[in-house]
C-alpha cells in the first residue's frame, strides 16, 4: 500500500504556482497543504508515512518521499538518441523492429526514458502511449514531457509526441481492439529495486512490483501487428517463462530484450 500523498509548494511561491498545486491537487484527489516556511515533516500527522508532490515556483514536479526526490529527467535517452543520430545501433529499438510511423504502446512508462527513444524512431507520423499505474508519476512524467526543454530539439520533439495516460496495463490491453498497436513494450525491471539507481528509491513505496503476467502477455500478442518487447536482465528466466524466445543484448550488458514476432501484416488503423 502506498503511503498518503499531499501537494504543497516550495519556500518560494508565486500565483502561477499556487495555482498549479491546487489544480494537481485537484486531479490526483489529495489535499493540498500551503507551505509557508514549514519543513515537509511538519505538514502532516507526527508519526504519518507521506509523500509530497512539490510545486516549484518554475512550476516543476517533483515528489519528495523519505528524503528522496523525484522529478523527470530524460536521463539515458539523450544519450541513446545523438548515439542514433551518430548512425548507431540501439538494442530496444532492434528487438522493437521499430520503424517511422509506427505505433507504440510502453506499457510500463515509468519515468519515460524508453518511450523518449520510441517516439524518436518512428517520428512524427508514428506514435507512442505510455502507460503508468501511478497517478502521481503519471503526472510528473506527462508535464515532464511537455515542458522539459533540452538543447537538442529532436529530443524535444519526441518528448512532447508521447500521449501518457494513468492506466493499468492489463486493464487497459484487454480493453483494445485486435491489432490496434504495432509494437507492444514492457519494462518489469522498473517494478524492482534497483540498488545503483538512488532515482528509483522513492519509487518502491509507490509502484506495482508484480510480475509480468502470461495473461498480459498473450493479450499483448492480440493487440500487436509486429512485435511484442520485454526488458529483462539478461540471465533473466523470464524470458523462458513468457515465451520470449528471441534475444537481442545481453552479450555484454546485464540488459536484454526479449521479442515475439506476430506477424500480423498490415496494422490497423488507429
Amino acid at each position: 500500500m502506498s503511503p498518503n500523498l499531499y501537494v504543497t509548494n516550495t519556500h518560494k511561491i508565486n500565483p502561477e504556482s499556487v495555482a498549479m498545486a491546487e489544480s494537481c491537487s485537484k486531479v490526483l484527489k489529495v489535499p493540498f497543504i500551503p507551505r509557508n516556511k514549514r519543513p515537509l515533516n511538519a505538514l502532516c500527522p507526527e508519526g504519518e508515512e507521506a509523500g509530497f508532490l512539490v510545486v516549484s515556483k518554475n512550476l516543476e514536479l517533483s515528489l519528495i518521499y523519505k528524503g528522496f526526490e523525484l522529478f523527470f529527467h530524460p536521463s539515458m535517452s539523450k544519450v541513446r538518441i545523438k548515439a542514433l543520430q551518430k548512425g548507431q545501433n540501439d538494442p530496444m529499438l532492434t528487438a522493437m523492429d521499430a520503424c517511422p510511423g509506427d505505433s507504440v504502446l510502453d506499457c510500463t512508462l515509468g519515468l519515460g526514458s524508453d518511450a523518449i527513444v520510441a517516439s524518436f524512431a518512428v517520428g512524427a507520423s508514428g506514435r507512442v502511449v505510455g502507460l503508468e499505474s501511478v497517478p502521481v508519476i503519471a503526472l510528473i512524467v506527462r508535464h515532464g514531457l511537455q515542458h522539459y526543454r533540452d538543447k537538442n530539439e529532436r529530443i524535444n520533439e519526441a518528448m512532447r509526441r508521447i500521449e501518457v495516460i494513468n492506466a493499468d496495463y492489463l486493464n487497459y490491453l484487454k480493453t483494445l481492439p485486435d491489432n490496434s498497436f504495432d509494437i507492444v513494450y514492457f519494462d518489469p525491471m522498473f517494478r524492482k529495486p534497483m540498488q545503483k539507481s538512488s532515482s528509483m528509491k522513492p519509487l518502491r513505496r509507490w509502484v506495482n512490483g508484480d510480475p509480468l503476467s502470461m495473461e498480459a502477455v498473450n493479450e499483448a500478442v492480440r493487440v500487436a501487428t509486429k512485435r511484442v518487447v520485454m526488458k529483462e536482465g539478461s540471465s533473466s528466466g523470464e524470458f523462458a517463462r513468457l515465451g520470449f524466445k528471441n534475444i537481442v543484448g545481453g552479450k555484454h550488458s546485464p540488459i536484454a530484450f526479449g521479442f515475439i514476432i506476430t506477424g500480423k501484416g498490415e496494422k490497423a488503423a488507429l
